[in-house]
């Protein structure tokens, strides 16, 4: 038989809701920055959503952030217009990169498991593609 410690579920619990509290306070910040310096950039991203990407990459693993802008078909041309304006100020903020991803691809893709992992975001992501 394996003993846990309650102490520790707790702790990886916080942890987990630390990092996505701290993910989504930094997107965010990033879409506040654009919107305040950049008022028409911040426009666009109105009709987007961004999210905090984390991945892990190399040996040891080095924890890599970068800001994922979720638009429509109709929207990408325009928001990659501004791409590098968008770069420059996740450089700033020390974040990697900025992606940008096909919201009406994602939603409508069949073995997508985003529904049943996060379904408030894949509502979100509904709102976007219409």
């Amino acid at each position: 038989m394996h003993k846990i410690c309650y102490t520790t579920i707790v702790m990886n619990a916080t942890k987990r809701c630390f990092r996505m509290i701290t993910e989504d306070i930094l997107a965010k910040e990033f879409t506040r920055v654009i919107n305040d310096y950049y008022p028409k950039v911040g426009e666009l991203l109105d009709a987007c959503y961004v999210k905090v990407i984390v991945s892990y990459w190399g040996r040891p693993p080095k924890r890599l952030q970068y800001v994922g802008i979720y638009c429509s078909d109709e929207m990408k041309p325009y928001i990659q217009a501004y791409k590098n304006v968008l770069r420059e100020v996740a450089d700033n903020m020390g974040l990697v990169q900025v992606v940008f991803v096909n919201v009406s691809r994602l939603v409508r893709d069949p073995k997508s498991k985003l529904k049943e992992a996060d379904p408030r975001m894949w509502l979100e992501l509904h709102w976007v593609a219409t």
